[in-house]
């Protein structure tokens, strides 16, 4: 029953996240929203909250090694985005490269890629740094940088971030009751509703029970928390970057990606150094690191050379199983 549930939990998923990135296109042309600003603030934002909650329940629960939890969630979201999501994009548009108009090219508002990854790189790194051992106090600066840093992002981010959408290039509200025309805004919204409901809903379903056939088959408590919750917690992003790299919209698809390794690394980073001892350990420092890697990768391959790269692909997949196998053979 387990198995047929993880596959209904990652159907559900799948339905909510076409769902969202149908309306939220919609969404961002009724507000004039430029396509960066919708991929990487609309989109990433709203697919990031399930796995953002966890650090937050986790600390507001005070049980035991609920602080361990709550650091493990906070680092494991933005490697798991700068490593497995990447190469899970990159293999998407390899899949799909002769439906996409430009191929293995890329078609993406360069100044928010841009910005995106800086911003990235910049505060993850200070935040990991400050792992490393920092002065009673500077905890709670940073934290405070780091909260006003996201808001200067999201500022840049809604006034430079390229063209709006044109209407003709979207495609139709799947549930419009409008016949003729486009479709009316409290459609719009209800689809983005019904969309989040289910992504969320079925992220939390699929761990549920991926956890139930992990505890089955014997798979170590560890491995579980640090590899396979956050990856099944990340599967919205993934979802709906699929949908747009499918499409050619490479601009939402790597947005809704890069704006959530944004938002992951100075947010929930900031409720960490606040609310928790924020002492890294060596699987934290080992899988930040890869997570700082992956997004140096994709500066290279996304922003440098400007398509996506067969070999970039390969070295993304190639992080994440560096950190699964440094799980099971070193705990």
């Amino acid at each position: 029953m387990a198995y047929v549930l993880l596959l209904a939990s990652f159907a559900i998923l799948l339905a909510g996240a076409l769902l969202f990135t149908n309306a939220v296109e919609w969404l961002g042309h009724r507000l004039s929203l430029a396509q960066g600003a919708v991929g990487s603030l609309l989109a990433a934002v709203a697919t990031a909250m399930p796995e953002s909650l966890i650090p937050v329940i986790a600390i507001i629960s005070g049980a035991e090694g609920s602080e361990d939890v709550a650091i493990g969630a906070i680092i494991g979201a933005p490697f798991l985005l700068g490593t497995i999501a990447m190469a899970l994009v990159g293999t998407s548009a390899f899949l799909y490269r002769k439906r996409r108009p430009q191929g293995l090219g890329l078609n993406v508002h360069v100044p928010t890629l841009r910005r995106d990854l800086t911003f990235f790189l910049v505060f993850f790194t200070f935040g990991v740094l400050l792992g490393l051992g920092a002065p009673d106090g500077l905890e709670y600066v940073a934290a405070v940088i780091l909260v006003i840093a996201y808001a200067v992002y999201a500022r840049w981010t809604i006034r430079g971030g390229g063209a709006v959408q044109e209407e003709e290039t979207l495609n139709p509200l799947i549930l419009s009751m409008t016949k003729h025309g486009p479709p009316a805004t409290s459609s719009v919204i209800a689809q983005i509703v019904l969309g989040l409901g289910a992504i969320v809903g079925g992220a939390h379903l699929f761990v549920h029970e991926l956890l139930e056939i992990a505890d089955h088959l014997g798979v170590p408590a560890l491995v579980l928390a640090l590899v396979l919750a956050p990856l099944a917690t990340e599967l919205p992003e993934k979802a709906n970057s699929f949908f747009w790299v499918r499409e050619g919209k490479d601009t939402l698809a790597l947005g809704n990606i890069t704006g959530a390794m944004v938002f992951q690394s100075t947010l929930p980073v900031a409720i960490g150094l606040a609310f928790t001892s924020w002492a890294l350990d060596f699987f934290s420092l080992f899988a930040a690191g890869l997570g700082i890697a992956g997004g140096l990768l994709a500066i290279w391959s996304l922003q440098v050379r400007q398509r996506f790269n067969g070999v970039a692909v390969a070295i993304w997949g190639a992080l994440w199983v560096a950190f699964v196998l440094a799980v099971v053979f070193g705990s």
